[in-house]
């Protein structure tokens, strides 16, 4: 029986900086209520050093959290911004500093511009220090920023992360910061590293998507071992955005794991988190685009209509009542079209037709729609109605 993931959102710190405009306390206060009402429990909810805006709502969300929630802050690995990360969210009943830097030879050697060895110390010495202040009322977190670019120096990395484990780490998070190859040679990666760790540390991955991977990338993660995902609602994130929360839940939920998450609500989540970003949701995105449950084509009209009323239908992924879209295939009619779709079509409209009728009246409609494109309900009930 696998272990029920633990989901961190970042949705108020990566989601977040990655608007063009940032959200106020009022919008940050709304999208944390979201996330608590799915059962969320990890929120990172801002990077308090950035900005004075971004250190009051951190203190403000941690002061309005439940004993239920652990409220986490991102900060460089700087001591006078790990001190101001701990003093946003000490008020916190379960405070979490959440630390990061770069661990990749790349980004070590031409951003960090400093030795691996010193890295490794500072990396060291920034979990000491933020232990020390959190001590036993939170966690700490720290993240080599990077991971997926580190294939060529992974001992080095996980001797860094047993160190900052030893130093007082609960969490090590693995990021394919930039996602660049096949998931596969990450969660390689990931599962070397879980069986390096002690058991007391989580192990955890947070997925960008910039090659659209991300979603596959997190769920094969989990089962090489690492117990935490970090996500963001839609996938909102830098660049292409990060890994879909509810993407990686369905998918999940769909392999038998039990997510802990109230999936129920997802729709409806969803759709709010696209007006709050001013991010729409596109037409074909999974799950929630909206022709994420439209059928064209006359093969999977039939198989969509014959399999309507089961819980796994012949061509869509799950039954989308389980995340909260009551309508599980809907029907467009075009000239690719076939006879099921019709069929459905009218039976909505309370008409019938009969196998010939059927056969007919589809070389009406085709005809019609090689000039006219789709035709709606509309247009095929009036074309039903001029030959009867």
């Amino acid at each position: 029986m696998k272990i029920t993931p633990v989901f961190h959102d970042t949705t108020l710190r990566d989601g977040n900086q990655s608007l063009a405009k940032p959200w106020n306390l009022e919008a940050k206060l709304e999208v944390f209520g979201l996330l608590r009402a799915l059962g969320v429990e990890k929120i990172e909810v801002g990077f308090p050093s950035a900005s004075v805006m971004d250190f009051e709502t951190c203190r403000t969300i941690a002061q309005t959290a439940d004993g239920n929630t652990t409220v986490g802050a991102l900060t460089r690995a700087v001591e006078k911004d790990i001190k101001t990360t701990y003093e946003s969210i000490s008020c916190a009943a379960n405070p979490r500093i959440h630390i990061v830097l770069a661990l990749s030879p790349f980004t070590m050697e031409n951003v960090l511009k400093m030795p691996p060895e010193r890295v490794k110390e500072l990396a060291v010495e920034s979990v000491a220090y933020a232990r020390s202040l959190i001590r036993d009322r939170g966690e700490v977190q720290f993240t080599a920023e990077h991971f997926g670019d580190c294939m060529e120096n992974l001992d080095f990395v996980t001797e860094t992360f047993l160190a900052c484990a030893k130093a007082g780490a609960d969490i090590i998070n693995m990021p394919n910061t930039v996602e660049r190859y096949r998931p596969y040679l990450f969660t390689n990666m990931v599962e070397r590293v879980v069986k390096a760790l002690p058991q007391s540390v989580t192990a955890s991955v947070h997925c960008h998507n910039d090659l659209g991977m991300a979603t596959a990338t997190s769920v094969e993660s989990y089962f090489a071992g690492a117990v935490q995902i970090e996500t963001c609602m839609n996938g909102i994130g830098e660049r292409a955005g990060n890994a879909n929360l509810f993407e990686i839940a369905a998918v999940l939920n769909n392999c038998g794991v039990d997510t802990g998450l109230n999936m129920k609500l997802f729709a409806q989540t969803a759709e709010r988190m696209s007006e709050l970003s001013a991010t729409p949701i596109h037409i074909k995105a999974p799950l929630f685009g909206e022709e994420a449950v439209m059928h064209r084509s006359g093969i999977h009209q039939d198989g969509a209509a014959k399999t309507k009323n089961m819980a796994k239908g012949a061509y869509r992924p799950m039954d989308f009542s389980a995340i909260g879209r009551e309508q599980n295939d809907r029907m467009g009619f075009t000239s690719q079209s076939g006879r099921s779709a019709l069929t459905e079509i009218l039976a909505q409209a309370g008409i019938s037709l009969t196998a010939q009728q059927a056969a007919d009246f589809i070389k009406i409609c085709k005809a019609a729609s090689e000039t006219e494109g789709e035709l709606s309900p509309d247009r095929i009930i009036a074309l039903y109605c001029a030959v009867r």
